[in-house]
C-alpha cells in the first residue's frame, strides 16, 4: 500500500488517476481507519488530503460558505459566523463520535462514507448544501443528496473527490435544525434523524421548507410532502401533525437490532416535530 500527501487539488487528483490499485481518500480517517483495521477495506494507495491548504479553510463568499473536505467538525463548532447561519449543520457535524473523533471527523468523509444513518447529511440536505468535487474532468458541483447512491456507495466517479462543501447564503427569517433518536445519549448511531430547513414571511408564516430524513432509508430522504405541510403555516399544531404523519409515510426503514420499521417510522414524526419548532424559533431571531 502506497500512503500520498499531496499540497495541491491537482497533484491529488493526478494521484488518483494514476494509481495501480483502488485509492482512498483521507481526510479525516475517522471511518477509513476503522474500517483497514477491521479488514473492512484494503486500498492500494491512499491520498492524504489534509496537507492541500484550500482544504483546510472555511470561507465566506458572496454566495454563502465554502467548508472544505478537510475541515473537522471541532473547527467548524468554534467558527462563529458558521454556526451562527447554519446552527443545525453544525450541530449536526459535532453528533460525529467523541470529541476526540470530532477533532479529526469531517463533513466530507462523513457523506463519502455513504451510511444511512451519517448524522450530518440530512442536516446538509435540508440546508440545500452542494459539493465541490475535482477529479480528471475537471471540477463540477452537485447536490449533497446526489452522492450517496446506497449504504457505502457514492457516486463519485474513478478519480474524482470531494474538495468542499457549498452551503447557500441564509435568508433573512430562516432557521435550521437537525435531532436524532439513539439509544445511548451519546456516541452512538441514530436510529432516525430528522434535518430542517425553513423560511418565514414578516408575519410568521412559512414560505419554504426542506425535511431531510436520515437512517430510515438507504440513503438519505428528501420528504416533499412534509416540507408541504408546513409551507403557509405557522406551524400550529395540526401543521406539525400532518409533518409528523407525511414523514412516517415517507420513511422506509428497516427491522433491526436498533429497532423495528414501525418505531422507526413513529419516532422520525416526533423528531420532525421538535426540528421543526427548534427551525421555525430560529427563523424569528433572525430578521
Amino acid at each position: 500500500m502506497k500512503y500520498e500527501a499531496p499540497s495541491t487539488i491537482d497533484d491529488a487528483i493526478a494521484l488518483l488517476a494514476d494509481a495501480q490499485a483502488a485509492a482512498s481518500v483521507l481526510s479525516g480517517g475517522t471511518d477509513l481507519l476503522v474500517r483497514m483495521r477491521a479488514d473492512m477495506a484494503a486500498p492500494g494507495a491512499i491520498v492524504d488530503i489534509k496537507r492541500i491548504p484550500a482544504l483546510n479553510e472555511i470561507t465566506e463568499t458572496a454566495d454563502g460558505w465554502r467548508i472544505g473536505a478537510a475541515v473537522p467538525s471541532a473547527v467548524m463548532s468554534e467558527h462563529d459566523g458558521l454556526a451562527r447561519d447554519w446552527p443545525g449543520v453544525v450541530e449536526a457535524a459535532a453528533l460525529i463520535g467523541s470529541t476526540q473523533v470530532q477533532g479529526r471527523a469531517t463533513l466530507a468523509g462523513n457523506l463519502c462514507n455513504a451510511s444511512p444513518a451519517a448524522d450530518s447529511v440530512p442536516a446538509m440536505v435540508a440546508a440545500s448544501a452542494k459539493v465541490e468535487i475535482a477529479g480528471p474532468g475537471g471540477t463540477r458541483t452537485v447536490p449533497v443528496e446526489e452522492i450517496p447512491t446506497g449504504p457505502g456507495k457514492t457516486s463519485l466517479a474513478a478519480g474524482e473527490f470531494v474538495t468542499a462543501i457549498l452551503l447557500p447564503k441564509r435568508a433573512a427569517l430562516s432557521g435550521d435544525a437537525y435531532l436524532r433518536f439513539i439509544p445511548r445519549t451519546e456516541m452512538d448511531i441514530a436510529v432516525a434523524g430528522c434535518g430542517i430547513a425553513l423560511s418565514l414571511d414578516d408575519t410568521g408564516t412559512c414560505q419554504s421548507a426542506r425535511v431531510a430524513l436520515g437512517a430510515v432509508g438507504p440513503t438519505v430522504i428528501l420528504a416533499a410532502d412534509a416540507a408541504s405541510a408546513l409551507i403557509g403555516t405557522k406551524l400550529d399544531d395540526a401543521a406539525l401533525e400532518a409533518l409528523a404523519a407525511a414523514c412516517s409515510a415517507a420513511a422506509t426503514p428497516i427491522d433491526d437490532k436498533r429497532g423495528t420499521a414501525a418505531y422507526r417510522k413513529h419516532v422520525i414524526g416526533v423528531l420532525a416535530k421538535r426540528a421543526a419548532k427548534i427551525a421555525y424559533a430560529r427563523a424569528g431571531e433572525t430578521a
